[in-house]
C-alpha cells in the first residue's frame, strides 16, 4: 500500500495492491512500476511474508529506484535479518515496528525441559522436535532433507540453537485474559456454585466476550491487560530503523516507541537526505488551479486551471463569473469590468472630429457669404431659401459627430436619435426639392408655357418642411416606443483573455435602428439622384441641375461603401470604434461634397469676381420652355436640322421679381442655343 500524506485528513492510501499467491518475478516488477505511476508517494507500507518482502525489494533494485520508496514493514518485518540479507542497501531507511514485548523466564525453563516423553498432549511438538534438530523420528516423517534418526535424548537449547518467540508474552496474557473472563462470569451467574453452572453453559460467546473486553489485570511482563470499546488492547511497539552509515554498523536500531504517544529520534533517510522526505500523491494545486480527482485514487488529483471566464469555487471546482464580472489575477474571485468609451483624444475620434471643424469653419463661412451678400444676382439666382436650409442640414451633418463622440447619457443619447438622420434628411430634402422644382418646370415646358404649380420659395420651403416632417415624426414615435438611455455592452469586447475585456458604453441604439434612422435620409438620396438623372440634359445655363448631380452620385457612392464597412464590423472588437468613425466620416463627406460642388464655385466668384455676380438679362418662363423644348429637340433628331444648323436666341426681358424666375437668373451671357 503506497501512502501519500494528506494534511487534511491524516494518511490517504494512493494504491492498494496485492501480491499474488502463486508469484512470479515479473509479478513484483509490475507492482513497482504500479507504485511509480503515482511517484510523488514514496512512503510504502507493507502486510507481508518474510520471502515476499524480499522480492519486493529486489524488484526496487532492478528498476534502478533504490533510495526512492520509503519502506514501512509491519511487525511480520520487525528486525529480521532474513528479508534483506544481501539486498541491504534497498532497505537503507525502512522503517519497521514491533510490540513491546518481555522474555519471560518462566516459560524459558518450561519449554527447555520439554520432551517427546512429556509433552504428547501437544499434536505438533514431534513436527517442532525433527525440525528443530533436523533429524526424523520415524520411517513415515514428512521431513525428507535428511536421514538422521532422531534419539529422543536431545534437550532444547542444549542440543539446538534456542531464542524465545516473541509472542509468548501475549499468548500467555490471552489465556490469562479468557481465564478472568470466566471468573467473573462464573461470580456473576453462579455466585452459589462452584465451577460451571447450567446459566453459564447456556450463556453463550457473545455474553463472554464482554465479559473478556471488562478485564483487567497486571500481565505476565508487569503491565496491565485491558481492552477497549473495539477490543483492541493498548498498543505498545518499538520502532526500528535499517540504517547504514560509518559511524556505526548496519543494522536495525530503535529510533522510538508507541505508548499511546509517539516518540521518534535519531532518523537517517536514504540517499543522505536531510529533510523528512516528502510524500503526497498530488501537490496541492496552485491558487486558482481545481482538484480533478483521479478515478480509483482518492489521493491522487490533476491540476486544471480555471480558464476562461471561471475563477477556484472551491477545491474541486470552477465557476464563471456573472456576465458583468471577469475574475481578479489569482482567480480566487471575481472582479467587475472595466467600462469604456470612445474617448475625444482616440485617434477613432481625432480624424472625424478634425474634419467635422473644418467642415464647420466653412460652412460658417458660406452662410456668413451669402447673408453678407444676400441681395446679389448669384445668391438670388441660387434660392436663397432653399440654400439656407441646405446649409443648415449640412452644419448639422458636421455636428453629429460631436454628438456620436461625447459619452453617453440620456441627454446625448436623445441627440443621437433626434440629429442622427436629421442633417442628411434635411439636405437631401431641400437637394430633392429643389431637383424636382426644375423637372417639373421643364417637363410642363413641353406641354404648355403655363407654369407649373408650386414652384414659388413659399412652396419649396412647405414641401421641404413635409418631408422634413417625416423624419422628426419617426424619431418621435421611436421616443415613445422606446425612450433612450444608456446601456453597458459587455459582449462586444469580451475577449478570450479575461483582462483584455471591457465593457462598453454606449446609447441604447442598435445597427438596425441606425440604419433605420438613416433610411429615410437614404430613401431622399437616391430619390433625389433619379430626379438629377432626368435633369442631366437641361441646359447649364438655367440651373444647378448638373452640380446637385456630380453632388448625388458622389454621396451614393460614399454610402455605398459605408453599409458593408459598417455592417461588416458588427462582430469585431473594436466595433465601437470603426462603426462610429465609418458613419462620421460618411456624413462628413456627404456634407463636404454638397458644400464644395454646390456653394464654393459661388462663393468664388462672389468673392474673387465681384463683376460676374451683376445683373444680366432676365429669361421669362416662355422663354426657358422654348430654349428647353429646343434643346430636346435639337439633341434628339439632329438629321431634320435644315443645312445641319440651328440656331435660336431669346432675349426678352421680363420682370426680374417673377416668383418662378430667380431660378434661372444667372450673372452668364444671353443664352443663345447652338447646335452645330
Amino acid at each position: 500500500e503506497q501512502t501519500p500524506t494528506d494534511q487534511h485528513s491524516g494518511i490517504c492510501i494512493a494504491q492498494s495492491l496485492k501480491i499474488p499467491h502463486d508469484h512470479k518475478q515479473a509479478d513484483f516488477d509490475k507492482i513497482i512500476q504500479m507504485l511509480l505511476d503515482t511517484r510523488p508517494a514514496r512512503a510504502v507500507i507493507m502486510f507481508a511474508y518474510d520471502e515476499d518482502i524480499r522480492e519486493i525489494l529486489n524488484a526496487s533494485k532492478r528498476a534502478d529506484q533504490v533510495g526512492h520508496f520509503v519502506w514501512i514493514g509491519s511487525d511480520s518485518w520487525g528486525a529480521k535479518n532474513s528479508p534483506i540479507h544481501g539486498i541491504e542497501d534497498a532497505a537503507v531507511g525502512a522503517i519497521t515496528i514491533l510490540p513491546k514485548r518481555a522474555t519471560i523466564a518462566g516459560f524459558d525453563a518450561y519449554f527447555t525441559s520439554r520432551t517427546l516423553e512429556n509433552n504428547r498432549r501437544n499434536v505438533w511438538f514431534a513436527e517442532f522436535w525433527e525440525e528443530n534438530f533436523n533429524c526424523k523420528l520415524m520411517s513415515s516423517s514428512k521431513k525428507e532433507d535428511t536421514s538422521r534418526k532422531c534419539t529422543g535424548q536431545e534437550r532444547i537449547g542444549t542440543d539446538s540453537k534456542y531464542e524465545q518467540e516473541g509472542k509468548v508474552q501475549f499468548v500467555i496474557d490471552a489465556v490469562y485474559a479468557m481465564a478472568h473472563a470466566l471468573h467473573n462470569m462464573q461470580k456473576d451467574l453462579c455466585p452459589e456454585h462452584s465451577g460451571m453452572c447450567p446459566e453459564m453453559e447456556v450463556a453463550g460467546g457473545k455474553k463472554l466476550l464482554k465479559y473478556i473486553r471488562n478485564v483487567n489485570f497486571n500481565g505476565s511482563a508487569g503491565t496491565s491487560v485491558t481492552f477497549n470499546h473495539n477490543g483492541d488492547a493498548p498498543g505498545r511497539y518499538d520502532l526500528f530503523q535499517y540504517q547504514m552509515n560509518n559511524n556505526s554498523s548496519p543494522g536495525y536500531k530503535v529510533i522510538g516507541q508507541w505508548t499511546e504517544t509517539l516518540q521518534l529520534n535519531d532518523m537517517q533517510w536514504p540517499n543522505g537526505e536531510v529533510d523528512i522526505p516528502s510524500s503526497v500523491c498530488s501537490q496541492p494545486c496552485k491558487t486558482g488551479q481545481r482538484k480533478k480527482m483521479v478515478k480509483g485514487m482518492p489521493c491522487c488529483w490533476h491540476c486544471e486551471s480555471c480558464d476562461g471566464y471561471q475563477y477556484q469555487y472551491d477545491e474541486t471546482t470552477c465557476k464563471l463569473c456573472a456576465y458583468n464580472m471577469r475574475p481578479n489575477p489569482n482567480r480566487t474571485g471575481c472582479q467587475p469590468i472595466p467600462i469604456v468609451k470612445l474617448e475625444w483624444h482616440s485617434p477613432w475620434a481625432v480624424i472625424p472630429v478634425f474634419l467635422a471643424m473644418l467642415g464647420i469653419i466653412a460652412t460658417i463661412f458660406v452662410m456668413a457669404t451669402f447673408i453678407r451678400y444676400n441681395d446679389t444676382p448669384i445668391v438670388r439666382a441660387s434660392g436663397r431659401e432653399l440654400s439656407y436650409v441646405l446649409l443648415t442640414g449640412i452644419f448639422l451633418c458636421y455636428i453629429i459627430t460631436f454628438v456620436m463622440i461625447a459619452k453617453p447619457d440620456v441627454a446625448v443619447c436623445s441627440f443621437r436619435r433626434i440629429f442622427l438622420g436629421l442633417g442628411m434628411c434635411i439636405s437631401y430634402a431641400a437637394l430633392l426639392t429643389k431637383t424636382n422644382r426644375i423637372y417639373r418646370i421643364f417637363e410642363e415646358g413641353k406641354k404648355s408655357v403655363t407654369p407649373p404649380r408650386l414652384i414659388s420659395p413659399t412652396s419649396q420651403l412647405a414641401i421641404t418642411s413635409s418631408l422634413i416632417s417625416v423624419q422628426l415624426l419617426g424619431v418621435f414615435i421611436w421616443f415613445g416606443v422606446d425612450p433612450p438611455n444608456t446601456i453597458i455592452d459587455y459582449d462586444e469586447q469580451k475577449t478570450i483573455d479575461p483582462e483584455k475585456a471591457r465593457g462598453v458604453l454606449k446609447c441604447d441604439i442598435t445597427d438596425l435602428q441606425i440604419i433605420c434612422s438613416l433610411g429615410y435620409s437614404i430613401l431622399l438620396m437616391v430619390t433625389c439622384t433619379v430626379y438629377a438623372i432626368k435633369t442631366r440634359g437641361v441646359p447649364e445655363n438655367f440651373n444647378e441641375a448638373k452640380p446637385i448631380g456630380f453632388t448625388m452620385y458622389t454621396t451614393c457612392i460614399v454610402w455605398l461603401a459605408f453599409i458593408p464597412i459598417f455592417f461588416g464590423t458588427a462582430q469585431s472588437a473594436e466595433k465601437l470604434y470603426i462603426q462610429t468613425t465609418t458613419l462620421t466620416i460618411s456624413m462628413n463627406l456627404s456634407a463636404s461634397v454638397a458644400l464644395g460642388m454646390l456653394y464654393m464655385p459661388k462663393v468664388y466668384v462672389i468673392i474673387f469676381h465681384p463683376e460676374l455676380n451683376v445683373q444680366k438679362r432676365k429669361r421669362s418662363f416662355k422663354a426657358v420652355v422654348t430654349a428647353a423644348t429646343m434643346s430636346s429637340r435639337l439633341s434628339h433628331k439632329p438629321s431634320d436640322r435644315p443645312n445641319g444648323e440651328a440656331k435660336t436666341e431669346l432675349c426678352e426681358n421680363v420682370d426680374p421679381n417673377s416668383e418662378y424666375n430667380s431660378s434661372f437668373n444667372t450673372a452668364t451671357p444671353p443664352p443663345i442655343l447652338r447646335a452645330v
